[in-house]
């Protein structure tokens, strides 16, 4: 759908910040540009919409040159999620939504219905629509920010850095958030990031970027944490590329085991009789809340004072989601959870690292077959 030929960008005769460019970009996928500081990322995508002109080279949309398109009709044809939302701050949520549709020719009411549709969409609440950008949080504005990209139903999707401003857990919450809506939508998206694992978290291709536009692999998440194509991708996918590979190595045989748990009502109880060293503390619907050491069962009054339980692993999800659950329990048993995130078992470090051992014979044994 997008493809850029031979595409070179210099400013002022320097040192060219993309040289020879050729990259075909899926329809309905994410593409991730990933790289350090000036290799051309945001450039790149920029000439896709005519932000940029290329200095040589071609970008083709659905085999057009885009160079042979209105360059304010093409942007208004593709949706746009930079940095810092760049939502006006003078206008509501609803008229920040329905900006470009009233710009193509909407009507005022059509727009805002749009609009509003979208703040559910985008797991916004509809009372939030009447507020000013200023009062909302940093994630609020972002997630306005892809609602005002969606709003006129664009094919392709064009996000500059769109969730580095946040913090971290409110980065996570909007990478699944937009995972769920690409889900739903299969949009065309060229997502903009420096952080590699924000790259192979989102992308279904990643394309590496060095310093001077220079492509060094395109290939999917997958391949370019398991063969780097030269020492530059290597170094900057960096040493644990090994447990980032393992994002990709499913589960499903990964054996939970029961855990002895105590309800947050019965807490202090001394009628309660658990044997294990550490039980796991529940609301009424099962749901985590930390740990209880068995040391301190019977002081413990109050569900502040459980230790925290380390991040959750939902059965059926992948090694590393698994192995991170162990590692970072303070029980060393990782906490497993339905989708529901009601809590089903434990799982093992050392189980765990046993089936990591075993994926990765299979796959020495798949390489070598295929070298045969």
């Amino acid at each position: 759908m997008i493809e850029f030929r031979h595409v070179t960008k210099t400013y002022d005769g320097g040192r060219p910040a993309v040289s020879d460019l050729t990259m075909a970009i899926d329809r309905g996928r994410i593409t991730v540009l990933v790289g350090p500081s000036g290799c051309g990322k945001t450039t790149s995508m920029r000439m896709i919409n005519r932000m940029v002109e290329p200095t040589s080279g071609q970008v083709f949309l659905d085999g057009q040159d885009v160079s042979q398109q209105n360059a304010a009709e093409l942007r208004r044809s593709m949706g746009y999620v930079m940095q810092a939302s760049g939502l006006l701050p003078h206008r509501t949520v609803l008229d920040n939504i329905a900006t470009v549709p009233r710009l193509n020719g909407v009507g005022k009411a059509d727009a805002r219905k749009r609009a509003q549709e979208l703040l559910d969409v985008v797991g916004l609440a509809s009372d939030l629509g009447r507020r000013y950008p200023g009062q909302l949080s940093g994630g609020q504005q972002q997630r306005v920010g892809v609602a005002r990209a969606l709003a006129a139903d664009p094919p392709v999707l064009l996000m500059d850095e769109p969730f580095s401003a946040v913090d971290p857990v409110v980065r996570a919450e909007l990478q699944e958030e937009l995972l769920r809506l690409q889900r739903d939508l299969a949009k065309t998206i060229v997502f903009v990031t420096h952080d590699i694992d924000e790259a192979t978290i989102l992308g279904d291709k990643v394309a590496v970027l060095a310093v001077g536009g220079r492509l060094a692999q395109y290939a999917t998440p997958e391949e370019i944490l398991r063969a780097p194509v030269d020492d530059f991708v290597a170094s900057f996918v960096g040493r644990d590329r090994g447990f980032r590979h393992l994002s990709f190595q499913p589960g499903d045989q990964v054996v939970i085991h029961p855990i002895e748990t105590i309800e947050v009502e019965r807490l202090g109880d001394p009628t309660v009789s658990v044997r294990s060293p550490w039980s796991l503390l529940v609301d009424a619907d099962g749901r985590p809340h930390g740990w209880i050491p068995r040391a301190r069962r019977g002081s413990i009054t109050q569900q502040a004072e459980a230790v925290p339980g380390g991040s959750l692993y939902t059965r059926g999800d992948t090694l590393r989601r698994a192995l991170d659950a162990a590692l970072s329990s303070p029980s060393g048993l990782g906490v497993t959870v339905d989708a529901d995130g009601r809590a089903l078992g434990v799982v093992r470090a050392a189980e765990v690292f046993e089936l990591i051992e075993a994926a990765r014979l299979d796959r020495g044994r798949a390489d070598h077959n295929t070298a045969v």
